[in-house]
C-alpha cells in the first residue's frame, strides 16, 4: 500500500472517529444535563451554561481534528 492511500485511511480515521467521539459526548453530556435539572430545577440556567460551553469545546476538539486531516489530505507532507 502507498503512502497516499495511508494518508487517505489516516484521514477517514480521524475525521470518523473524532466524529464518533464527539457525538457519544455530547449524547452523554445532554442526557446527564436533563437528569440534572429534573432533580434540582433552580440550577437549570447554571447547567445550562456549563453545558453549552462543554458543548462548544467538544464541537473544537473535533472540528481541529477534520482540519488536520483534510490539511493532511490536501497538502501531504509525507510525500517525498
Amino acid at each position: 500500500m502507498e503512502i497516499v492511500g495511508l494518508v487517505a485511511l489516516a484521514c477517514g480515521l480521524i475525521i470518523g472517529l473524532g466524529a464518533l467521539g464527539a457525538c457519544i459526548g455530547i449524547g452523554i453530556m445532554g442526557s446527564k444535563f436533563l437528569e440534572s435539572s429534573a432533580r434540582q430545577p433552580e440550577l437549570m440556567n447554571q447547567l445550562q451554561t456549563k453545558m453549552f460551553l462543554l458543548a462548544g469545546l467538544i464541537d473544537a476538539a473535533f472540528i481541529i481534528g477534520t482540519g488536520i486531516a483534510l490539511w493532511f489530505a490536501t497538502a501531504n507532507p509525507f510525500k517525498g
